[in-house]
C-alpha cells in the first residue's frame, strides 16, 4: 500500500518541497473492477478546485488565487488530496514573479506525479465562477426502506421487467452521498448526478444504490468509477455521465467525472453550492 500523510500529525512546510505530492495508481481499483487499463470504458477526468493557493511576489507581497486542477481519468496515477494540500502550502513562501510562471511549476509537477498531462486553471478570486443548484430531477424524496449499506450493483436490479424497456434522457441527482476515507475512516459527503440516455433507471433503486455508499471506504474517484460502471453493466444505456461534486476539504474540492461523452469543457465544469 502506498504510504500517504492522512491521519499523520503534520508539519506544514515553509519551502517549496514537490516531493511531497504522493501518487496512488489507478490501477489497483481498476482491476478489483474489472475495468482493463489498456481500453477504459469511459472518458473523464477529476476536476479540483483549490481555494488555498498563494505566493509571494517579487517584491514579497503575497498573491491569493483560485486554482483548477484536471486529472485526465486516462492518468496512471490519482494525487492523494492531503499531500496535494501540503505541497500547495509549501509554495506560499515562494517568490514567482507572474501568476502563469506560478502555473507552469504547479503543472510540471502534477503531471510528473499523475504521469499525465494536467490541465492548469488559476483566476483571480474575483473571476472565480458562482456557485451553481444542481439541475435535473432530484430522487431525494423516494420513500426507501433501508436495512444495509453494503454496495452491490443487485439493488439496481431491484425492479420490474416492464421499467426497463421504456427510453427516456434524464438527469437525475441525490444530496445523500456519503462515503469515507479508505485511511482515516471520515466522511466524505458529495451531490452525485447522473445524466442518461436509454432503458429508464428506477429511481427508487438508484437512490437505494446511491445510498448504500454510506459505509463503504475509498476515494472519490473510485466512487464515480464504480458507479458508472455498475449502471453500464445493468442498463447500457445509449450514452451516460457520472458525476460527484464533493463538498470541500482542507481548501479543496474534488469533482470526479466519468462519461461516455467525448470533449467535455472542464474548465468551464461548474461547482455546485454545497462546495
Amino acid at each position: 500500500m502506498v504510504e500517504t500523510p492522512l491521519g499523520k500529525k503534520t508539519i506544514y512546510p515553509e519551502k517549496y518541497q514537490p516531493d511531497l505530492l504522493v501518487s496512488i495508481p489507478r490501477s489497483e481499483n481498476r482491476l478489483i473492477l474489472g475495468i482493463s487499463t489498456e481500453v477504459l470504458p469511459f472518458e473523464g477526468a477529476d476536476v479540483w478546485n483549490a481555494f488555498e493557493l498563494s505566493y509571494l511576489n517579487t517584491q514579497g507581497k503575497p498573491v491569493s488565487l483560485h486554482g483548477r486542477f484536471v486529472f485526465p481519468a486516462e492518468s496512471t496515477n490519482l494525487v492523494e488530496s492531503k499531500s496535494l494540500k501540503l505541497y500547495l502550502n509549501s509554495l506560499n513562501q515562494e517568490h514567482f514573479d507572474s501568476n502563469e510562471h506560478f502555473a507552469s511549476i504547479i503543472h510540471g509537477d502534477l503531471s510528473r506525479s499523475a504521469d499525465q498531462l494536467v490541465g492548469i486553471f488559476v483566476f483571480q478570486l474575483n473571476e472565480m465562477s458562482i456557485p451553481e443548484y444542481p439541475s435535473g430531477t432530484c430522487l431525494d424524496d423516494q420513500k426507501l426502506d433501508i436495512t444495509e449499506c453494503s454496495v452491490s450493483k443487485s439493488l439496481l436490479e431491484e425492479t420490474s421487467d416492464a421499467l426497463f424497456e421504456e427510453l427516456t434522457e434524464e438527469i437525475l441527482y441525490t444530496n445523500l452521498f456519503r462515503s469515507n476515507c479508505p485511511v482515516t475512516n471520515q466522511p466524505d459527503w458529495a451531490t452525485v448526478t447522473v445524466c442518461y440516455q436509454g432503458k429508464k433507471i428506477p429511481h427508487d433503486a438508484l437512490l437505494k444504490y446511491l445510498v448504500s455508499y454510506r459505509q463503504h471506504n475509498d476515494y472519490h474517484e473510485n466512487c464515480v468509477e464504480r458507479i458508472f460502471c455498475d449502471l453500464k453493466d445493468v442498463f447500457n444505456p445509449q450514452s451516460l455521465t457520472v458525476e460527484a461534486n464533493f463538498l470541500r476539504r482542507g481548501g479543496l474540492d474534488i469533482s470526479p467525472i466519468r462519461s461516455t461523452e467525448k470533449n467535455l469543457n472542464y474548465q468551464a465544469f461548474p461547482r455546485l453550492m454545497r462546495q
